[in-house]
């Protein structure tokens, strides 16, 4: 799997640990950067790596900032992205299972980098589930989204 990763400052660290996991899983890798600590402005790296997401340049992408929440706001800008925040394994199953989420923001401030991994193991190996009533809701925020998102070019 193809998977684009961006970060700021805050995140670097985490990024780069989560990066090397997945890699030794066999997973290609789109770094956007940032490459240090160097305070800098999210929107320039995570923007690209969302957008490479929705043009389906990757299959996923996995952000990190402080909290998480910054990046997953910017994701979601554009159509069909899917962006959540979790800070634990569970909301990380949930996220695919129940949303079929294609982005994971995480917030390298708020968890350390050992419940990190277990969130970005759960992750990338949890399916979406497939009864009516999981693939009807995911279509119905699908739906939403194509109504009210312009299309990425």
């Amino acid at each position: 799997m193809k998977i684009a990763m961006a970060n700021d400052h805050a995140g670097t660290k985490l990024k780069n640990e989560i990066k090397a996991y997945l890699e030794s899983e066999g997973h290609e890798i789109k770094d956007f950067g940032t490459y240090d600590e160097e305070s800098c402005d999210l929107s320039d790296f995570v923007y690209p790596a969302a957008l490479a997401v929705a043009k389906g340049e990757c299959d996923r992408g996995i952000f990190v900032d402080g909290v998480g929440y910054g990046s997953a706001m910017i994701a979601n800008k554009l159509r069909g992205i899917f962006a959540v925040v979790c800070q634990d394994p569970f909301c990380a199953a949930l996220a695919r299972q129940h949303n079929d989420s294609n982005v994971l923001c995480l917030g390298g401030k708020i968890i350390g980098p050992a419940i990190a991994m277990e969130i970005v193991k759960t992750w990338m190996h949890t399916d979406p589930l497939t009864a009516e009533k999981y693939r009807r809701r995911v279509k119905k925020v699908q739906e939403i989204d194509a109504k009210h998102c312009v299309a990425v070019k």
